[in-house]
């Protein structure tokens, strides 16, 4: 059981943690510049949506790809993860993630049952036109069903939260919102469906404020499952790890910690922890807020909390992060991240020729 967790992890981490850089570099860029960051342009700003939406998920179609079939299939799995991206219309990490080996397993597929077929001198036209042809019908498929299929994943889960919580299990909801934000879900679920129900529970409170805010928007979990990252990962995960805690829990862009999830499946589990940990206090001390915080960020959380719950609101953010990260840590120590051949190859010291000083 053990092996084979590790070993589906790995395949994961190989496919999302070399592409952190570009994760990284568009949470940076959201952090600053859209209408309630740091450093707030409309004109920079156009770039936020595209990037999460077609860029990081072509970068993890074409790595998938690549690690079946090399560049080729890195070629094919890329053109397949764009139609599965425009026809979901929102971001689509899961798709990537099942698009780009797909497409580089249907190429290799052929090139194994045609390569001895073809006529000295046509290799260059049949290689090109193959994966063209290929391409082009896995991006229409992608675009006429398998997207939509995706997008129709956060309408289910988005139904399920608003069901657990008409049910008064509130704590459990966690599990359907933790597992659609990894998915890069969260604005979906977050405006979709947590946003209305906390504006109609707010109106209908004496003194206006929901804990439906609280739910998606806790940055504790996140920041928990990061600093195990930092203390108990290894390679790529735990040196981004520090930056990525700055982004999430001061910037408030929670998109940050999700590919770690991703990478390693099994810390869904650890955000689980939290998460119901932390909705436990909110539950408990009838915490609440007055709007949603956006971002999600300890700077917005204290901006919107009411007065007299600070302590409550708090509580809950630092028990989700400490529920997270012991859950995360024990996680890491029993079920280690395995590194990439790329990580593996940074790590090793090179061998210098003799007589020359280290």
């Amino acid at each position: 059981m053990q092996e084979r967790v590790q070993r589906y992890g790995g395949y994961l981490a190989a496919m999302v943690l070399p592409n952190i850089g570009a994760i990284l570099a568009w949470g940076l860029i959201t952090a600053f510049v859209i209408p309630t960051g740091w450093t707030p342009n409309e004109h920079v700003a156009t770039v936020v949506g595209p990037m999460i939406n077609f860029m990081i998920p072509l970068l993890i179609g074409y790595t998938g790809g690549k690690l079946v079939y090399g560049h080729r299939g890195g070629v094919v799995g890329a053109v397949a993860t764009f139609g599965v991206a425009v026809g979901a219309g929102i971001p689509m990490f899961l798709g990537a993630m099942v698009m780009g080996p797909v497409g580089a397993f249907l190429i290799k597929l052929f090139d194994d049952n045609f390569a001895d077929r073809i006529r000295s001198g046509f290799e260059m036209l049949v290689n090109n036109f193959s994966a063209g042809i290929l391409g082009a019908i896995l991006a229409a498929l992608g675009v006429l069903f398998l997207g939509p299929w995706f997008a129709a994943l956060s309408g289910a889960l988005g139904d399920g939260v608003s069901a657990i919580i008409k049910a008064g299990l509130l704590p459990l909801a966690d599990i359907p919102i933790e597992v659609a934000k990894v998915l890069f879900l969260n604005n979906a679920i977050n405006h979709g469906v947590l946003a209305p129900l906390g504006v109609a529970a707010a109106a209908a409170s004496a003194d206006h404020r929901a804990i439906h805010f609280l739910l998606e928007t806790d940055p504790g979990p996140g920041l928990g499952l990061l600093l195990s990252f930092m203390f108990f990962g290894k390679g790529m995960a735990k040196l981004s790890a520090p930056g990525a805690i700055v982004i999430h829990f001061f910037g408030g862009i929670h998109e940050i910690y999700f590919p770690y999830v991703l990478s390693h499946p099994i810390m869904i589990v650890a955000m689980w922890a939290g998460g119901i940990a932390a909705d436990l206090v909110f539950v408990a001390t009838n915490a609440g807020l007055v709007a949603t915080p956006s971002p999600g960020s300890i700077f917005a959380y204290l901006a919107v909390i009411p007065p007299g719950q600070h302590i409550a609101v708090l509580s809950g953010v630092a028990v989700g992060a400490v529920g997270s990260f012991l859950v995360g840590s024990l996680i890491l120590r029993l079920y280690p991240v395995k590194e990439t051949d790329e990580e593996l190859a940074m790590e090793t010291p090179t061998t210098l020729p003799a007589g020359v000083p280290a």
